[in-house]
């Protein structure tokens, strides 16, 4: 039923459907208020749209036989209501509620004929109701429809009500839903519904104790728990570490349902994720096995909690026992599983067997992701060296495996600290080829390596290629700039390097203060180097080993023994075991100094067989992994 802003329109629809219309002049007023009244014992509807203010109505009249005019403050005598029909008064409501124009109308109109003799709102006009409060998040509307309830004795359906609960959850109305919850208690199917829904709701938002209070009043108000509610209480009991409830509602759950159905699975894969992250797989396995000797059929992710479980606790053997179990019944189907397989492999340093269960996926045709792919690359990297990581990174690509941004970054760095600089090159060219161009660490490793050949221009066309792409240099990328730039003595490089990064709000590290104190030493800009150091200390920033060789030759060359001594002392109080070229280069600046006590006190604060460890432990990556 529309409503119309003009005179013309209203005429204009009256001649093709037949109703009386009673108008009060103020037509387009801002407080329309409407009754749409439907006589059982007439052949005519009558639409009453009147407003505060008007000073008579106005009688538009087909004829159609003899009219009554309702005015606009008007009630209704007991007779007046008696006459109105209960159906047609709900497909008023209704027809309200399906009109954009009018849907606004349609609760006041409730609301008025609410108290009429006989009056009973159906199932389907609640919902329209319902449904159009819930887009306005009116919720005390809301409020007071519900309340009808219980009065009316008439509940929407079961799934109205379950989304009813569920939103006003959702929006953290919790009064509300716990009010209709208490109206839903006894009504069967609906109460069993409702409390899923809010158990359901709550877990969603994390509030278990919540849930868990939803499920007691359940249990208080008789109402019998169906799969869905045990569900939702397991998982809540499950996410705040409460095992052994997880376990007694469990055998609950089976001592019900002794026969198994569709819901028995994700029933048991609460249990078994429970007791698995309480380190109690051996006893998710046992109950798996009761599980299926009662006639129960797992799934593929109840094999992926067990194996997972498992592999946490390094049980190699059983991992692979079941894993072999779970082939044969064609349930290794969850990519989740192949990852804690490899990652368990990596740890246990058997990468060679990693690369079987890359080949067990393939044969199942499952997609080797950028995660598990970057895992084999990385493993390989940590236990087997560098060039035999390529090698099974060339195997994997070449056997049909596409590597994704992780991968591709984890790779380049690779080639990177072997000196394969054309391979890296032509690795990220490949990756930014495949779109993967917002990779921070893969623009980091570039922009690092060709600093270290002195390819500053290359590493300059990098940076401004991640920032056309859309990728903001990180502080990695901003130390490595300021770095090479420094050790050509471009400080008017080092500087702009620096602001920039202020400006773009990016906070300096260490490393970025031992650039920029680098670059000023090289260009004997000594009193920088004091301020910079001064900053790094007032910001808690630690000393290591390169910081302190740059700064006592900073101390050394400026003639600023004093501060040479107190920085030495500092070195003492953090326990900074110095490496034999710190060593020599301090002692020497405190003899030509001419501080024999200064000298002694040094020599008996730092020994010289430590330094000489520290300088043996120091040793390439290269070195340490083979090349």
């Amino acid at each position: 039923m529309a409503i119309f802003n003009t005179a013309d329109s209203m005429f204009a629809s009256l001649s093709s459907r037949k109703e009386l219309l009673i108008i009060s002049q103020a037509l387009v007023s801002s407080s329309i208020h409407l009754s749409l009244l439907s006589l059982s014992n007439s052949n005519y509807r009558i639409l009453c749209l009147n407003s505060s203010g008007c000073i008579s109505p106005i009688l538009v009249e087909e004829a159609l036989g003899d009219v009554q005019i309702i005015e606009p403050d008007q009630t209704f005598s007991g007779t007046q209501k008696n006459l109105l029909d209960n159906k047609s008064l709900n497909e008023s409501i209704c027809s309200l509620c399906k009109d954009s124009e009018t849907e606004s109308l349609a609760f006041r109109y409730y609301q008025k004929v609410r108290d009429f003799p006989g009056f009973r709102p159906r199932r389907f006009t609640l919902k329209l109701l319902i449904r159009y409060l819930l887009r306005c998040n009116d919720w005390s509307s809301i409020s007071l429809l519900s309340e009808d309830f219980g009065v009316l004795g008439v509940f929407p359906d079961k799934s109205t009500c379950c989304s009813l609960v569920g939103v006003c959850i959702k929006a953290r109305k919790f009064k509300v839903a716990e009010m209709l919850l208490g109206s839903f208690q006894f009504q069967g199917e609906i109460a069993v519904s409702s409390f899923d829904s809010a158990m359901k709701a709550y877990n969603k938002l994390h509030m278990y104790n919540n849930a868990i209070a939803v499920y007691n009043q359940m249990r208080s108000s008789g109402v019998v728990p169906d799969s869905g509610c045990y569900h939702r209480i397991m998982e809540a009991y499950s996410k705040i570490g409460e095992t052994d409830k997880v376990l007694s509602l469990f055998q609950e759950f089976k001592t019900q349902n002794p026969k198994p159905s569709s819901s028995s699975p994700r029933i048991f894969r609460i249990l078994c994720n429970s007791l698995g992250k309480s380190g109690r797989p051996f006893e998710a396995l046992k109950c798996f096995r009761e599980f299926s000797e009662e006639g129960h059929v797992g799934d593929s992710l109840i094999y992926s909690s067990l194996i997972s479980s498992f592999a946490g606790i390094r049980e190699v053997t059983m991992v692979e026992e079941l894993f072999k179990e779970a082939r044969e019944k064609e349930m290794a189907k969850d990519p989740e599983l192949f990852q804690k397989l490899i990652l368990m492999y990596v740890e246990e340093e058997s990468v060679e067997k990693t690369l079987g269960v890359i080949r067990a996926m393939k044969e199942i045709k499952m997609k080797v992701s950028d995660c598990i792919l970057c895992a084999v690359v990385n493993g390989y990297s940590k236990h087997r060296g560098l060039r035999e990581t390529i090698k099974v990174y060339e195997d994997l690509v070449s056997s049909g495996c596409e590597p994704g941004q992780v991968t591709y970054a984890s790779i380049i760095g690779v080639y990177c600290r072997l000196g394969l600089y054309n391979n890296a090159e032509k690795v990220f060219t490949e990756m930014l080829k495949r779109g993967f161009v917002k990779c921070v660490v893969a623009y980091s490793n570039m922009v690092s390596m060709y600093g270290k050949v002195g390819r500053i221009t290359d590493a300059r066309r990098v940076a401004a290629k991640m920032k056309q792409k859309g990728c903001e240099p990180n502080v990695w990328i901003y130390n490595s700039l300021m770095s090479m730039h420094g050790k050509v003595k471009d400080i008017k490089q080092v500087e702009r390097l620096w602001r920039e990064m202020k400006r773009r709000k990016i906070a300096p590290d260490k490393i970025s203060y031992t650039s920029i104190i680098s670059a000023y030493s090289k260009v004997k800009d000594f009193d920088a180097c004091i301020r910079f150091y001064n900053e790094l200390r007032e910001k808690r920033g630690g000393i290591d080993l390169a910081l302190a060789g740059i700064m006592v030759g900073v101390y050394s060359k400026g003639n600023r023994v004093d501060l040479l001594v107190e920085f030495l002392q500092q070195l003492k109080s953090e326990k900074l075991e110095l490496d034999v070229r710190l060593y020599q280069s301090a002692m020497n600046a405190l003899r030509d100094a001419g501080l024999q006590a200064q000298v002694k006190w040094f020599q008996e604060s730092f020994n010289l067989e430590n330094a000489l460890r520290v300088c043996r432990t120091r040793k390439p990556i290269q070195e340490k992994h083979g090349n």
